[in-house]
């Protein structure tokens, strides 16, 4: 299969990279410079083998289309800062973006060559009492099981859900306050409870939240991604959880952790380790669709880790940590 690496270009990066991963082994191998692009700083692969990225063009920001190959389709951009996070919706054929410099949520709609068309755009308002939260922040866009569009925003401490026409046009449905100063970053949905978890980067923590399927939420539970003695600096980044919902991982930035969770008979969470992550900032990491893999990817040190993953326990162990993608911030996996 193959391991698709969005990047940083502020150092030796030079854009979107791949490399083979064999499953049987868990190695890595074979990396290489997929296409030249600013900063590509996250990823997303729709059905039709079109690759979304976010993007920049002549000192403009916003989101790319590729080929699965690494053929530039075309950029949609604007004044400001690229974004930060980019999803696909298949059933409505439409990209969604989260730009947390400039607070908003961005539609595009597929265009027959692959291409993306700008359709819609909402601007949020507001501020949180951290120093990080002068501002609306939008980190993240993408469905929830009913096919809502849902945002975190880690400037207003919200997650604020959307209905979407076929068209790409954005109704604001609810908003959810999370807690004061806690910076909400990315969801993750249980696949059969109606449980949502919400990795906080400002407080390093995980919300676990009742879902009623019409975009409202409710706290059930709040946990800690740190172990009780660390005081130093951290900020959480990814959230991932397990096909069969038994297990849920996030990334400590600072710690340079991953954090394990088991899910219990509410689905609420209950700590099983917390594992190095072997490098510097684990900004991205994901779980092999055969489950049997957690390959992490980092942003300050270069390097990637391989942990096999037992799907009995949730438990991690290393297998290498000695791959080299340069400023390595996003990651996903294409089947050959």
């Amino acid at each position: 299969m193959t391991i698709y690496f969005g990047t940083y270009t502020r150092h030796s990066s030079e854009g979107i990279y791949t490399a083979d991963f064999n499953a049987k082994t868990g190695k890595l191998t074979n990396r290489l410079l997929l296409a030249k692009e600013p900063s590509p700083t996250y990823l997303a692969l729709s059905e039709a083998n079109y690759l979304y990225a976010v993007g920049a063009e002549n000192d403009l920001g916003g989101i790319a289309a590729y080929t699965r190959e690494g053929q530039l389709i075309n950029h949609v951009v604007q004044e400001g800062a690229p974004l930060c996070y980019v999803s696909v919706d298949e059933e409505r054929n439409l990209v969604y973006g989260a730009n947390y410099h400039k607070g908003q949520v961005l539609v595009y709609k597929i265009l027959d060559n692959g291409g993306l068309e700008l359709t819609d755009s909402h601007t949020h308002e507001g501020h949180g009492p951290h120093k990080n939260q002068a501002s609306a922040h939008v980190h993240y866009a993408d469905l929830t099981p009913d096919n809502y569009l849902l945002t975190c925003d880690l400037g207003t401490d919200q997650i604020v859900t959307y209905r979407v026409s076929d068209a790409g046009k954005l109704t604001l449905l609810d908003t959810y306050n999370a807690t004061p100063g806690a910076g909400p970053r990315h969801i993750v949905f249980h696949p059969t409870a109606k449980i949502a978890y919400l990795i906080c980067e400002l407080n390093s923590t995980i919300e676990v939240l009742i879902y009623d399927s019409v975009g409202q939420f409710e706290l059930m539970q709040t946990i800690s991604t740190l172990p009780d003695d660390f005081m130093n600096f951290n900020g959480t980044a990814a959230i991932r959880i397990s096909a069969d919902g038994k297990f849920v991982y996030a990334s400590n930035r600072g710690h340079d952790s991953i954090a394990v969770y088991k899910t219990l008979g509410d689905a609420s969470l209950d700590l099983v380790e917390i594992v190095p992550s072997l490098g510097q900032i684990p900004r991205d990491f994901i779980l092999t669709k055969d489950q049997k893999y957690v390959i992490v990817a980092h942003q300050d040190s270069d390097n990637v880790t391989v942990f096999s993953r037992n799907a009995e326990t949730g438990r991690l162990t290393e297998l290498s940590h000695d791959f080299v993608v340069p400023e390595a911030v996003a990651i996903l996996e294409m089947e050959c």
